[in-house]
């Protein structure tokens, strides 16, 4: 199930016309209350949350989800309006998987919405990963960090799977976002950088392992 958070009818509308179009099931609320409603109900694979809503806004929605053990791992992707690059930024610092902008193709809304619950959906058999006090483990899906667990969403938890699979190369934030986010790099946006940084803060001292390539991207230390 997934759950679109936005006001304005038309583009609620179709959006919900495209996901049920696609085979995917999905339901619409013009508020943060409705939503709310929904949610202590049926949990959703995945939430589509316009930023600017009356009452309670998009951003305070996404954190009480991340806020809340029970929702802090529902993928979610911000709509924000063109050019509003801070929106963005503060909506990823808070923990969004992704973003896009209006107005969007609804092509390209299916498109993310699928890239994300495949990415989302932890695959049998996968491999665990220990480096500089990180275990990853792909079965669980779960992330510890000087064996404390931490709370990633699932951009971070892949950004930093590819970072510890590809240990001491320097990964360009072309490579990076193409790889993660499943889509061709546009060269003018600093979601990979602001993935980057939360997954320093959240890893704590560990996070010093992942380094700045200057002028190129990151590289996780293989040397740990």
């Amino acid at each position: 199930m997934i759950y679109s958070v936005e006001d304005d009818t038309q583009i609620r509308e179709m959006a919900l016309y495209a996901l049920r179009q696609s085979a995917l099931e999905a339901e619409g609320f013009a508020d943060a209350a409705l939503f709310w409603a929904a949610l202590a109900k049926r949990k959703p694979s995945l939430v589509l949350l316009d930023i600017m809503l009356p009452g309670e806004d998009g951003l305070a929605i996404l954190k009480r989800l991340r806020g809340n053990p029970e929702t802090r791992d529902i993928p979610v992707i911000m709509l924000t309006a063109r050019g509003e690059e801070m929106d963005r930024v503060v909506g990823l610092n808070m923990g969004a998987d992704d973003y896009i902008a209006k107005p969007f193709s609804v092509l390209e809304l299916v498109a993310r919405v699928r890239a994300l619950l495949r990415r989302a959906k932890p695959e049998p058999g996968g491999q665990s990963m220990q480096m500089g006090g990180i275990l990853l483990d792909d079965d669980t899906h779960s992330v510890t960090a000087q064996g404390e667990p931490v709370a990633l969403t699932f951009k971070e938890f892949e950004l930093l799977a590819y970072l510890m699979r590809h240990a001491g190369a320097a990964c360009s934030r072309e490579r990076l976002y193409m790889a993660v986010w499943d889509e061709t790099y546009a060269g003018n946006t600093r979601t990979v950088d602001v993935h980057v940084q939360t997954l320093r803060q959240k890893l704590g001292a560990a996070g010093r392992h992942i380094e700045t390539v200057r002028g190129l991207g990151y590289r996780m230390r293989s040397a740990l």
